[in-house]
């Protein structure tokens, strides 16, 4: 028993990460509860699916993070249930009490009503998804190469993305560099270079959020790396053997990626809070839940619009931001003070496109092409969580860059061997 207050945070992302360091010094105990045991840099999880980067690369145990942090402690589980009135969640079966609670727990993607097509177009939002996505990349290829039946080989090197925003531009840019560069001379009987990767956007652009002519340069780069950018175009169909576009046009593809939408987590649906029709929630100006003063949502899972009357964008520089908001909420109110609106700094926006191509806003200044990588490799490195990180993934950059190769390409097969007894190869 303590005192002292608590403050309970669901989520270890940015959001809940950054609020639990702001807390450091202030007078509360703080719980940080998440189903996984890590921190993920989440804008280079797309690395870890495209076989540039490994998993440990860009995650560290959550316990690591804060281990230095004398009030803070970390519980690992699922939120079951968030009860507001009794201000308590419960986690495992038991049941934790708070004083403040912190909601962090983001998004996941969206299939807009059509949960079925997940199981032939992963989305990339965790570890896990990443490294089903590498495996589905690599295997593909694999079987490529000792494919007799011409038609099947051209859809199994058929890769398809389907959005248009930062992370389908990226995933696509990265898979069109595997196939010319990373596994170019690694294969006998087929030519890499010749697979083909398809951008599906509903809108009239990709990267449609960026200001002009961003939009139009990051085509251009597309395009260079031989990607196929197909606009106006919905996704109406899934499966296994690819996917149809509209009433009446289809790919043939082994591989499909979802980076099309998100929806809000289910951690706190029974605590009848308001929520959007993407499950996201609403919240007042300074982050806290309308009639819940005691209770805050941070982080891409909270719908909070900006100074100019538009959204907040679900992105990391956001999240920290607001993590950061929330934890000062907390502190001024343990001494009294009133509670102050939250304000977005809006530090730009940047995405990669291949090796050596990237655009970058920030201002009134617009980046494109090798000058705009540089600027992202520099800001992406410098937000990882630990200066490990930061060696490490530097280290394997300059690797790549120099030699045209990626040292994260292991495959491990989810299928059983087919002898009894054998450990599956990788």
């Amino acid at each position: 028993m303590t005192a002292r207050p608590r403050v309970l945070i669901i989520g270890g992302g940015f959001a809940g990460i950054s609020a639990a360091k702001a807390l450091k010094r202030a007078p509360v105990d703080v719980t940080v509860v998440d189903r996984r045991n890590h921190h993920l840099f989440q804008p280079l999880l797309y690395q870890v699916a495209t076989a540039a980067l490994a998993p440990a690369d860009i995650a560290e145990p959550i316990r690591t993070v804060l281990r230095k942090q004398a009030n803070a402690k970390v519980v690992l589980g699922s939120v079951q249930s968030v009860d507001a009135g009794h201000k308590r969640i419960q986690v495992n079966d038991a049941w934790l009490d708070f004083d403040w609670l912190i909601i962090a727990a983001g998004v996941r993607h969206s299939y807009f009503g059509h949960p079925e097509w997940e199981e032939h177009a992963p989305g990339l939002k965790t570890i896990g998804d990443a490294l089903e996505i590498r495996r589905r990349i690599l295997m593909a290829f694999e079987k490529a190469e000792w494919c007799e039946d011409a038609d099947e080989r051209q859809r199994l090197m058929t890769f398809v993305v389907v959005g248009g925003g930062a992370t389908g531009v990226e995933v696509a840019g990265a898979i069109a560099d595997i196939a010319r560069l990373t596994l170019a001379k690694d294969f006998r009987n087929i030519d890499t270079t010749k697979a083909r990767v398809v951008l599906v956007e509903g809108g009239s652009q990709v990267l449609g959020v960026y200001p002009a002519p961003l939009p139009e340069r990051a085509n251009t780069q597309l395009s260079s790396l031989g990607v196929e950018i197909q606009l106006n175009t919905s996704v109406t169909g899934v499966d296994e053997q690819g996917v149809q576009l509209g009433e009446d046009k289809r790919i043939e593809s082994a591989t499909v990626v979802w980076a099309a939408g998100v929806q809000g987590s289910s951690v706190g649906a029974d605590a009848g809070f308001e929520r959007h029709r993407n499950g996201r929630i609403p919240v007042n100006a300074d982050l806290s839940v309308p009639g819940h003063d005691h209770i805050f949502v941070a982080g891409d899972q909270a719908v909070v619009m900006g100074a100019d009357g538009t959204p907040v964008p679900g992105v990391a520089p956001a999240a920290m931001q607001m993590g950061k908001h929330v934890a000062a909420m907390i502190i001024g109110s343990l001494k009294g003070k009133k509670r102050t609106p939250f304000r977005y700094t809006d530090r730009g926006q940047m995405a990669t496109i291949g090796r050596a191509r990237a655009i970058a806003a920030t201002g009134p200044l617009k980046l494109s092409g090798f000058v705009a990588w540089l600027a992202w490799v520099f800001i992406h490195v410098l937000f990882l969580i630990t200066f490990r990180n930061r060696v490490v993934v530097m280290l394997k950059w300059a690797w790549s860059w120099v030699l045209f190769d990626s040292s994260s390409r292991l495959v491990w097969e989810t299928e059983p061997s087919a002898h009894e007894g054998e450990q599956p190869s990788s």
